[in-house]
């Protein structure tokens, strides 16, 4: 008797769990509102927005929800600002909840102070999945909020305004607990950075930030405050039209984190200048006594200094010349000719911790999973 109570009341929690009532609210013609910015009054927590195909103009809205999934329905909705914002911020604004936003783009922010952002995320947990930044003050911006965590995965992030006060950058994280991103793809810069995290935690992987020569960003990377970053299997490349050398930048403005390390596994880094590059930098003077830089397996391709004055391990990087890549102009970063890269270096792992590529950046976005490599190659494609 007591095994069929159990049975009916877990029954009862399964049909009344968030997932099992979810309302599904449609946004466009034919739907249960004709507006974004109505969807997003009308949605309470756990409900799931659906927003039609299409342009969107002035469309702007503030998310406070709990909890709330929004994605584009077939063809990428265009969400074009149009010279709105919601709170003069940015097209939306994420409050303090737990979302999922999918399968939308985000284009022409701008406001008064010229932060305007795609998304300003300003607390709670946010994964931004296979969507597109274009031509905004700020692609994604967030708040200061040491609790917040970002997921980008399979997303695209281009075309940075070109201001230089304030600068603009594709992505900016601000002091929040972590940044993850992956298979996702950044380039065209203009004098702000690609990636600027200033988060406690940084995880990059299976990445193409590579500007193009279209771009003209400083910082590939740039990781202000330190902390504990790991990037992993990453193509990451610097245009020639850059005014700043440093490719990778790690601490260049204090103000550290109490834990502190960088490790950079399987990436490929380019610089096209005819300046020298600094490919990574640490301001090892504005970080802790004893903040590690660990540099295993990449490959590093132009005229400039990979591994000068870092401090940790620095094994199984090697040096490629800029034509002996299958084809940079179609973004294809795979060694020509490269069987004897093939097992020059071994498994690498830092302090016991694993950090082999299990992936490789795939165009146009995301990535592809890594299977039955005995023998690595220096390098993110494998």
């Amino acid at each position: 008797m007591r095994h069929a109570w159990l049975t009916t009341l877990l029954v009862c929690s399964t049909l009344l769990s968030p997932s099992s009532w979810a309302r599904v609210i449609r946004v466009g013609v034919g739907g249960d509102v004709s507006r974004i910015s109505d969807a997003a009054q009308l949605a309470k927590d756990g409900d799931i927005v659906e927003i039609a195909g299409g342009e969107w103009h002035g469309d702007v809205a503030l998310w406070s929800q709990r909890q709330l999934t929004i994605r584009g329905i077939g063809r990428r909705p265009v969400l074009a600002a149009d010279g709105k914002s919601a709170e003069g911020k940015a097209i939306w604004v994420i409050r303090n909840g737990d979302f999922l936003i999918e399968n939308i783009e985000f284009r022409g922010a701008r406001v008064a102070d010229g932060n305007g952002a795609g998304i300003r995320f300003e607390g709670g947990r946010l994964l931004i999945r296979n969507c597109a930044f274009l031509d905004n003050q700020m692609g994604v911006l967030t708040s200061n909020d040491e609790k917040a965590e970002l997921v980008i995965e399979s997303s695209l992030f281009a075309e940075a305004v070109k201001q230089e006060q304030p600068l603009s950058h594709l992505l900016y994280a601000g002091r929040i607990a972590s940044l993850k991103v992956s298979g996702s793809r950044f380039h065209s810069g203009h004098i702000g950075h690609l990636i600027k995290s200033r988060a406690r935690g940084t995880d990059l992987r299976y990445n193409l930030i590579y500007d193009g020569a279209a771009g003209r960003a400083s910082y590939e990377v740039d990781l202000p405050n330190g902390g504990e970053a790991i990037l992993i299997g990453n193509v990451i490349g610097q245009s020639s039209t850059t005014a700043n050398p440093v490719v990778i930048a790690y601490g260049a403005e204090g103000e550290s984190w109490p834990r502190n390390r960088l490790v950079l596994s399987h990436n490929t880094l380019i610089s096209e200048g005819m300046q020298p590059a600094w490919f990574i930098r640490a301001w090892r003077q504005r970080l802790p006594a004893g903040t590690q830089v660990h540099t295993l397996n990449n490959l590093f391709s132009g005229v400039g200094l990979f591994n000068y004055g870092l401090s940790g391990i620095q094994v199984g990087n090697y040096p490629l010349w800029h034509g002996a890549f299958a084809g940079v102009e179609v973004l294809d970063f795979r060694p020509n000719g490269a069987s004897w890269l093939r097992g020059v270096v071994g498994k690498p792992s830092i302090e016991g911790q694993d950090v082999s590529p299990g992936a490789e950046f795939a165009l146009p976005l995301g990535l592809r999973n890594l299977t039955d490599v005995e023998l690595l190659m220096p390098g993110a494609m494998q």
